[in-house]
């Protein structure tokens, strides 16, 4: 398999789904909640950051939106606050608006 096509699959747009979406928001906001309760693990946070980032670009796909997030964490003070929730539900939105941008609308026939 050539390079192109494994970057093409990890940096796929899936389809969102209420599924996806919900898993999405639940991934987000176990991974704010387990940064606050182990904040006195040495590298809790680091670990979870990691876990959480490749977990949400698998499940709503990758969008530049993570990276600042996943660099944001690192900052003292910032990560106690929700940045994985926040950006999952930007992400989403974006995305939403996305799709429905590219699914053509129903001829309306009026009578």
């Amino acid at each position: 398999m050539k390079l192109q096509d494994k970057l093409n699959r990890v940096f796929r747009v899936p389809n969102l789904t209420r599924v996806r979406v919900v898993l999405g928001l639940a991934v987000a906001v176990v991974a704010d909640g387990l940064q606050f309760l182990l904040a006195w693990l040495p590298f809790a946070d680091q670990v979870i950051d990691v876990v959480v980032m490749m977990l949400t670009s698998w499940i709503v796909g990758f969008h530049w939106l993570l990276l600042p997030t996943f660099v944001v964490e690192f900052v003292p003070l910032l990560e106690d606050l929700p940045t994985w929730t926040a950006c999952v539900i930007a992400v989403i939105a974006l995305r939403g608006r996305e799709q429905r941008a590219a699914t053509p609308e129903k001829p309306v026939i009026e009578i």
